[in-house]
């Protein structure tokens, strides 16, 4: 008699990239998946609803609290998706029906789902999963191809332009880098755009997926592109050496690197180019078995 597929959270930790602001990520499992979701930066010139501190983190919440609440190792994962982004859009454009797409809030995913006989990748945007088999072999699992490279590559054309991150307020006090990016954010959930969770309910139709091949034992880590940093931006870690080291010291340890690196090492982006000095960094550590 073969056991249904488990998930087993090792550790799990949320740090704010800046303190002083909402967090903008979330995370959460159930018997039946694991997740983290992250907010996407506000572009807009306020906050249109705040009960969570920002947007970002409205959404954030919604989709964590349904996905947490409606996963089970039957559900249609699109299903979920999609009614949860038709009640945030409900929500937000009954009370502010003028705001402009760039303003809209939505949020990268990435999770892992099992059923009765196997687990699945699930997710849309930028964050991932690390996955480490017992034979040593190692995968990273995203729903972007490039996404990081094409990141980095616009940062570093911020950077060379303003001398460094903190220049003149950060990038959204730039105005040229500041339009870009309203640009790009207003071409999300659009045909031929990035998909993500937000107010767009056709973004359910598509969530990218793939198998996630478990023969007996592995360990993931499930997180939003502030972990996956030490790996894509930092080279730190490869994917195999990131699960590894999670396992012998757990996440907080890595965490408090990757804040080291980002506030001590480079702190103005000029070596290791990005948007923001620190980023909201969420992760999970679990163990599959079946």
């Amino acid at each position: 008699m073969t056991t249904a597929p488990r998930i087993s959270v090792l550790d799990a930790v949320s740090d704010p990239g800046n303190p002083a602001k909402a967090n903008e990520d979330r995370l959460g499992h159930n018997d039946a998946c694991a997740f983290v979701i992250d907010g996407a930066t506000g572009l807009g010139d306020r906050q249109y609803v705040d009960p969570n501190g920002s947007d970002a983190a409205w959404i954030a919440a919604r989709f964590a609290d349904a996905f947490q609440r409606g996963i089970t190792r039957d559900t249609a994962i699109p299903d979920i998706a999609r009614v949860a982004s038709e009640d945030a859009l409900r929500s937000f454009t009954g009370s502010h029906p003028e705001v402009p797409r760039y303003a809209w809030p939505l949020s990268a995913f990435a999770m892992v789902h099992a059923t009765h006989d196997a687990f699945t990748f699930y997710g849309l945007g930028d964050s991932c999963v690390f996955l480490l088999q017992e034979d040593g072999s190692a995968s990273l699992h995203k729903a972007i191809p490039g996404a990081y490279a094409r990141e980095q590559e616009h940062a570093r054309s911020h950077i060379a332009r303003t001398g460094g991150i903190n220049n003149g307020g950060g990038a959204l006090a730039d105005p040229e880098t500041l339009a870009a990016l309203r640009r790009h954010r207003e071409s999300q959930n659009t045909p031929g755009g990035i998909w993500t969770l937000g107010l767009v309910p056709e973004a359910a139709d598509h969530l990218v997926h793939e198998p996630l091949p478990v023969k007996t034992r592995a360990h993931a880590i499930i997180c939003s592109d502030g972990l996956a940093d030490l790996v894509v931006l930092y080279a730190l870690y490869d994917a195999a050496s990131l699960v590894r080291t999670a396992l012998d010291r757990g996440l907080r340890p890595m965490i408090d690197e990757l804040r080291r690196l980002e506030r001590e090492v480079d702190p103005d982006g000029l070596r290791y180019p990005r948007f923001k000095q620190s980023d909201d960094t969420t992760a999970i550590l679990v163990e599959l078995t079946t």
